[in-house]
């Protein structure tokens, strides 16, 4: 009988000791599952669709972008923003606008809703480009890793903890930049100095960089600016399609206007090849993509024509 009261003291000495074990168990998968919950991707909102797709592509998984300007089809001088464009940019830590007069109302938008503790990068700024130029900075090679370089900053400043992923994802971004360098110093290395033409500022700073020479300025400074270009400036653009005084001409896709039209026709008719480009990044393509794509183009149509 002693030897059965021991044995159950045993076991009754036991049950607390388990019961300890089995609540720090408990207690250590609460505080384990607690530690392995993810933190909420950081909200991202750029006014334009280029900078966004730049920003996911540093960001991955750990942010969430919204590109406010992103439809192809859509004129971004003609956009009005919604109340739920008011709410995004009032809430998103990190927000993206291009600068230099191309996007005025996000900046009054965020006046209305201030935030002290609100990352905002103006492109325009970041690249030190003064206001009255050309507004188009995604055009200009030098400005995109500009910016890949300091959302990445961002991202780690917000996000210690991935740190080491938005730096690996930065180096992978700039090495992708290369065979973009590549196409734009072989086309630079057979075409500089050729005249080119266009009926928009968009594909400026891109033509600068290939060493075009760029003709009929004062229309494209025209029709940024919003206002008719005058009767003298249209005859000259007439005049270098006529006579085939230009090797190529850019037209904008997003904009359909008559006297874009007509330009088109004509170019055709003289046989002076034209090169489609967009201010919006289309669908589904990276900017290295979107790049490549119109690069390749000019190629082509160079290689193509006359010399």
């Amino acid at each position: 009988m002693a030897g059965v009261r021991k044995r159950g003291w045993r076991a009754r000495a036991a049950l607390p000791a388990m019961g300890a074990v089995v609540l720090g168990l408990v207690t250590l998968g609460m505080f384990g599952a607690r530690a392995e919950t993810p933190a909420p991707p950081i909200a991202v909102v750029a006014a334009e669709s280029v900078y966004g797709g730049v920003a996911a592509q540093i960001g991955g998984a750990s942010v969430a972008v919204t590109s406010i300007l992103n439809n192809p089809d859509q004129d971004p001088h003609l956009f009005e923003p919604s109340p739920a464009t008011a709410r995004r940019l009032a809430e998103a830590p990190i927000v993206i606008a291009n600068g230099a007069g191309y996007d005025p109302w996000i900046e009054t938008l965020l006046a209305a809703s201030p935030n002290p503790g609100r990352r905002l990068i103006i492109v325009a700024r970041l690249a030190h480009r003064p206001p009255g130029g050309n507004p188009h900075f995604w055009y200009d090679p030098a400005v995109i890793p500009l910016l890949a370089e300091r959302l990445a900053g961002d991202f780690q400043a917000l996000d210690p903890a991935h740190a080491a992923q938005y730096r690996g994802r930065l180096a992978g971004f700039l090495a992708s930049l290369a065979p973009l360098a590549e196409k734009r110093d072989f086309i630079r290395a057979k075409w500089t100095g050729i005249p080119v033409t266009a009926t928009e500022s968009v594909f400026g700073l891109m033509a600068d960089a290939l060493g075009f020479k760029m003709r009929n300025l004062d229309f494209q400074r025209a029709v940024m600016n919003g206002t008719e270009p005058g009767a003298s400036a249209v005859a000259r653009f007439e005049n270098d399609l006529t006579h085939r005084a230009v090797r190529l001409l850019f037209y904008n896709t997003q904009t359909s206007d008559a006297m874009t039209r007509r330009l088109l026709a004509l170019a055709q008719r003289s046989k002076v090849p034209v090169v489609g480009v967009s201010e919006t990044e289309p669908p589904g393509k990276t900017y290295q993509a979107w790049m490549m794509d119109e690069l390749v183009e000019i190629e082509k149509a160079l290689a193509g024509g006359a010399s």
